[in-house]
């Protein structure tokens, strides 16, 4: 019953006002429209505690759903954010712990499921009713770890990554790593050598495959292991073959050192990358070209946040919108789901 009045709630829907704004540096820079600055949108009001908004993915219709991941036994949920009218609705009240999203050419829902009480899987909506199948649940006979992030190239394939961040359930696999689900369900090993993969893009050509490595060092795997100790927070470059598959060197764009790194990335027309740096030094959005050159940042939370005792303003993940949107970045922010306009317009491969 809670979560039926929870959901007409939403349905009515928040005013804006009421949100519980928290202050996010103005936004500069050659890539920032003129005027333009942070729009919040939706900031959650659920009665679930603790996790992060998550996964923005554009609808064909202009739309924007995103993940709200709550830790616990609490399976979270999948919001839609219309443009058109600025209302924020719950698409799937059990999302099975959706972390990425991304929509295929045919308009259909996939969502990457996490573990910590998840689905632990690739699964698919139909949005028209809301009916979700899986898609594919493991490799080599053995399940996922916990599903993170995705892309499509050009045949619809979906390239997924699965580190292991949380979660109680017994870890199955081997390595942490990057698999392409093929169109008759078929799951490749694209690569392991990363220590923990998170965001993921492919280039506009197709040619390369962008890769977030977040290693925070805890993972809830083994309870008799010594306390972590946090590994590469790093970006990648492969090569990627005629194949899709991985055909040369791996190179290393973006090195945070101490600092946590990047978690979800998108990328725009002109194959710049846009990533959503976590760092409690510097939280933003950071734009790179593909040699790794920073070409712009986007502040959305304020600097030097060691000593903070909860942190703010940090970016999980980040989408462009389509149509007359295709020039509005989308950035889930803490608990939160904003916009702004740039001047670059977002690459979508699938609606092309």
């Amino acid at each position: 019953m809670m979560r039926i009045a929870l959901q007409s709630a939403l349905i009515l829907l928040i005013s804006l006002p009421a949100l519980a704004q928290q202050p996010v540096p103005t936004a500069t820079g050659r890539l920032v429209a003129e005027g333009a600055e942070w729009e919040l949108l939706f900031t959650r009001s659920a009665p679930i505690s603790g996790g992060l908004t998550e996964g923005p993915a554009v609808a064909p219709d202009g739309s924007i759903y995103f993940s709200d991941i709550a830790f616990g036994e609490d399976n979270g949920m999948i919001h839609r954010f219309d443009p058109a009218s600025g209302m924020t609705t719950v698409f799937q009240e059990d999302s099975g712990k959706s972390n990425g999203l991304i929509f295929d050419s045919q308009g259909r829902l996939l969502a990457c499921e996490g573990s910590g009480y998840g689905g632990r899987r690739l699964s698919r909506y139909n949005v028209a009713n809301g009916e979700r199948e899986t898609v594919a649940e493991g490799y080599g006979g053995k399940r996922f770890n916990s599903l993170n992030d995705l892309c499509l190239d050009d045949q619809g394939r979906i390239y997924v990554t699965d580190p292991r961040y949380i979660g109680h359930e017994p870890r199955e696999l081997e390595h942490r790593a990057v698999y392409r689900v093929d169109g008759d369900g078929s799951v490749i090993e694209v690569t392991h050598e990363v220590s923990k993969p998170n965001g993921i893009a492919l280039s506009p050509s197709g040619r390369t495959l962008y890769l977030a490595d977040h290693d925070n060092g805890t993972d809830n795997i083994d309870p008799d292991a010594e306390k972590p100790t946090p590994g590469d927070m790093k970006i990648y470059s492969f090569p990627l073959g005629s194949d899709g598959l991985v055909s040369g060197p791996r190179r290393t764009l973006v090195d945070f050192g101490s600092e946590s790194g990047c978690d979800g990335m998108t990328v725009d027309s002109r194959g710049r990358i846009y990533l959503t740096a976590r760092s409690l030094a510097r939280p933003g959005v950071m734009v790179i070209n593909p040699r790794g050159k920073e070409v712009a940042f986007l502040p959305t939370g304020p600097p030097n946040q060691h000593q903070a005792e909860t942190p703010v303003g940090l970016p999980s993940n980040v989408e462009f919108g389509i149509g007359a949107e295709i020039n509005v970045l989308y950035v889930t922010v803490d608990k939160s789901l904003y916009r702004i306009r740039l001047k670059a317009s977002g690459y979508h491969r699938q609606y092309k």
